[in-house]
């Protein structure tokens, strides 16, 4: 797990060491370079050693010297890929770096090199003999990969904060992209907050020409829901053992490494299945917990019943009120690109507690997602009822006494959901989902912003993804929305956001190939049956944790913001540098938040994350 760098034209050793040394957090043990200067080729690593610590470093060449890779990531099935690239007569300088293998592999299948790999990544190889750089990312965006072009220069890197360090990359702010933050919480690829600035999407590759620079971008793999045809007779038992099978091949794989390696441990059932299956390959396995005085959001006794359970060496810490602000300006500082996923800070937390041990942990990200396992897949069905009898005119009135309820704090407590719902189905339903979960909706954008965003432009990642072609019900909509939008933008940003920060790589299981590839064909009636989610996992791991964990309600890994907020823990500038938005309104807003006229926890974190930001200070 690492870092990279580079850039094609204007430039010096200088800049490309300036902008490695912005990712020292992402690779602590070691950095390189590797410069073409006839090309105006520079290329830059930072190195978190996992595998093949002694012979792994980058930049790494082809023995001869054609092609050069710096590479962000793991590659899980190297080992084999290496055997198959050794029978075609390639050779090999390192013992079992996977990185070589990527040299290799890209030299004898060229991109379709990406089709064979299960893992994660973001890399960038250099053909010396054609003058092309080729770029990509993995089918889910697990490891992040920005860039900026113009007809003189081509810049990428992990983070925004070390792209913009290139004196050629602009500075000014997407106007769209800040109204997209504040619409779903997070930006969604290949936007970023600054003008001209790209993500590269996930599941995609870039090849840049050294003469002319401009890019060809193509799709390599998507997400794509394909039911089996045929059902077994009896499904829950023949997909669930397969089911299991493929995640413990999953969880075995991700094991490997040279350096110690643990379990984020929740207590939710991806994160207890994930550390009892790892504990059948590793007796000693470590796990970790961040638990929270209030006790809506406190997870502390299912965790330890998990530990237990599973046999893991636990370790668990408290976020106590006194370290929330500490801790909140310290994550806020760190995060490069801002989201508003609030679950960051224990995330953070967590991973930081994982680090004093380990520095590779397993995560239970993907599961949700793929599973049918969050709260708006059980609204779909009355969502449908209300819509027909209570349109227009009739949900109005609805949504107006709904908003005179008592405002709670609390985790998903009743009042948050009833209100977030109500106001979802005052739109159409491609726009249900971003309604249900975004800090604001259009009308509030446009107040925030001075003029209301035309919606289908505001949510038009969401229309994307609700109307998919494989999608064939309203579960399968709702799977693409997670899968294709919030998986890539939020869920795993927040996790590599939060895990790097603290020097330690954070694998998921859940997403390997096989697995995935297994549960797009299951049918969504298997995923959410009878109003419960995840029905076909549950039943798949039932006998193998506990069923306490299994049937418990879920609770997310949230944090009290709305408190935070409420008591003045946190709290606003009255002004901001950054003169798009309204801040008159913000505060507003806030007053009536403190006074318990409203829950506004959402838009208010993203307003604060702004304002703390060192990506736009």
């Amino acid at each position: 797990m690492c870092g990279i760098a580079g850039f094609i034209g204007a430039g010096e050793l200088g800049v490309l060491h300036r902008m490695i040394d912005a990712l020292a957090h992402r690779g602590p043990d070691g950095e390189g370079v590797w410069i073409e200067q006839n090309s105006r080729v520079f290329l830059g690593h930072r190195r978190l050693s996992i595998l093949d610590i002694a012979a792994g470093s980058q930049p790494m060449t082809t023995i001869d010297e054609q092609l050069v890779v710096i590479f962000n990531g793991e590659i899980y099935n190297h080992a084999e890929l290496r055997v198959q690239l050794e029978t075609r007569g390639h050779r090999f300088k390192t013992d079992h770096s996977d990185t070589e293998v990527l040299l290799y592999g890209y030299r004898e299948w060229g991109p379709s090199v990406l089709e064979k790999l299960n893992g994660m990544w973001s890399l960038a190889i250099y053909d010396r003999l054609k003058s092309e750089l080729f770029l990509s990312r993995d089918r889910f965006g697990k490891k992040p990969l920005f860039y900026y072009s113009d007809d003189c220069n081509f810049v990428f890197a992990s983070e925004l904060s070390a792209l913009r360090i290139h004196p050629e990359v602009p500075q000014t702010v997407d106007l769209e992209a800040l109204q997209k933050y504040f619409a779903y919480g997070f930006i969604p690829a290949p936007r970023t907050m600054f003008n001209r600035v790209k993500k590269l999407p996930a599941g995609h590759w870039m090849k840049v020409p050294v003469r002319g620079l401009r890019g060809e971008i193509r799709k390599y793999w998507e997400f794509e829901l394909d039911p089996f045809d045929r059902i077994p007779k009896n499904p829950e038992l023949a997909w669930g053992e397969e089911l299991v099978q493929r995640l413990d091949e999953a969880v075995r794989c991700r094991l490997q490494a040279d350096v110690p390696v643990g379990v984020f441990l929740s207590g939710g059932i991806d994160s207890t299945t994930i550390a009892t299956l790892a504990a059948r390959h590793h007796p000693s396995i470590e796990t970790f917990s961040i638990g929270f005085e209030e006790k809506s959001f406190d997870e502390r006794e299912f965790a330890r019943l998990a530990a237990e359970t599973a046999k893991t060496r636990h370790h668990q810490e408290v976020l106590s009120p006194e370290r929330y602000l500490e801790w909140a300006l310290t994550t806020a500082r760190k995060l490069d690109e801002v989201m508003g996923d609030s679950s960051i800070l224990p995330t953070a937390l967590v991973s930081k507690l994982a680090r004093q041990h380990v520095t590779v942990a397993l995560s239970g990200d993907g599961s949700d997602e793929l599973f049918a396992g969050y709260d708006p897949f059980r609204a779909l069905k009355p969502a449908r009822v209300y819509s027909a009898v209570a349109a227009g005119k009739v949900n109005r009135a609805i949504r107006s006494v709904a908003e005179r309820l008592p405002v709670s704090h609390a985790n998903m407590s009743l009042d948050f959901k009833l209100k977030r719902i109500l106001r979802g189905l005052s739109y159409p339903e491609q726009y249900w989902l971003p309604a249900w979960m975004g800090p604001l909706d259009p009308r509030e954008i446009g107040q925030l912003f001075g003029s209301e965003p035309d919606p289908e432009q505001l949510y038009s990642e969401a229309i994307a993804a609700w109307n998919h072609p494989s999608a064939k019900n309203d579960v399968d909509r709702t799977i693409q929305f997670y899968v294709r939008l919030y998986l890539q933008d939020d869920i795993l940003v927040k996790t590599d956001r939060a895990s790097m920060m603290h020097r330690l790589e954070a694998r998921c299981p859940f997403l390997d190939i096989h697995v995935v590839d297994f549960a797009r064909r299951i049918p969504s009636r298997y995923k959410l049956r009878g109003g419960v989610t995840k029905f076909i996992l549950k039943e798949a791991v039932r006998g193998l944790i506990p069923d306490r964990v299994i049937d418990r309600p879920k609770k997310g890994f949230g944090i009290p913001i709305g408190r935070w907020f409420k008591t003045g823990q946190l709290t606003l500038d009255s002004s901001s540098a950054l003169k798009e938005l309204d801040w008159s309104w913000v505060n507003r807003r806030l007053a009536d938040h403190r006074a318990g006229r409203r829950d506004d926890r959402g838009m208010l974190w993203c307003a604060w994350l702004l304002q703390n930001s060192p990506v736009l200070g």
